[in-house]
């Protein structure tokens, strides 16, 4: 499965894959959305047929559901398998604290909760994913469609008082038409350049009518696991010691 891949691709493979590895029989686990997501189905499905893994899998969009029965992975309903041992997923954008910017593929309402039902949160992803401060990449919020007009005003009002460094706002689009997320509701996505408060953004804009969730993901993460384009990994836990991948020894 690795011939052939280089650069991105392969520091994304090499994430899934040893992610992949800490997945055992008899396990519930939640099945992330996105290019390095895409691996992580691709390597269970590898181990399923040549191991005979057994796993019941919950996913996060109707994408990554359609994978997952092409790789013979057994889904369920999130409802039917209760708490989930583990959920492993991408991420936009990755902070010291840990703390996540996800949704570039517009499944962030069903991706946070997945990770909120499970036991453990292993993030995958490539080294262009770990910044110092969250907010170069744009913010997805996922909004309801009814006072959509209302709803994106009250947002431009709340990011007059918070910290960042730009506060524009345009609505996700699918070609002509506004893009529909698998819930059927609508994402704005907010180019702010830094997040000073990654936290305290998160709670302020759940707290507008409208909005059903952000991309912020905040205490959830358990888990980085960095792929490389040489092909090695890094892994960090949260909380652990030298926690940083930002140190120049870790290049």
């Amino acid at each position: 499965m690795q011939a052939g891949l280089e650069g991105n691709d392969l520091a994304k493979f090499v994430a899934a894959k040893r992610a992949a590895m800490m997945v055992e029989s008899g396990m519930a686990i939640g099945l992330g959305t996105g290019s390095t997501a895409y691996w992580l189905v691709k390597c269970l499905g590898e181990r399923v047929r040549h191991e005979g893994l057994a796993i019941k899998c919950a996913v996060t969009s109707d994408r990554t559901k359609r994978q997952a029965a092409d790789e013979n992975l057994l889904v369920f309903d999130l409802d039917d398998l209760g708490q989930l041992d583990l959920v492993i997923d991408g991420a936009d954008e990755i902070d010291p604290q840990f703390n996540l910017i996800k949704g570039a593929g517009g499944a962030l309402l069903q991706e946070k909760i997945v990770a909120s039902t499970a036991e453990r949160m292993v993030v995958i992803a490539d080294p262009s994913k770990i910044v110092d401060r969250l907010g170069a990449f744009k913010l997805p919020v996922e909004i309801v469609p009814f006072g959509m007009g209302s709803t994106r005003n009250k947002i431009a009002d709340l990011l007059k008082h918070v910290d960042v460094r730009s506060t524009m706002i345009e609505m996700r689009m699918a070609g002509d038409a506004l893009f529909r997320t698998d819930c059927g509701n609508h994402i704005v996505d907010l180019s702010l350049g830094y997040i000073a408060n990654p936290r305290q953004l998160a709670v302020a804009l759940n707290q507008i009518p409208g909005v059903i969730e952000s991309g912020l993901f905040i205490s959830l993460c358990d888990t980085v696991i960095i792929g490389y384009p040489d092909g090695h990994t890094d892994l960090r836990e949260h909380g652990g010691p030298a926690e940083s991948f930002f140190d120049e020894s870790d290049r």
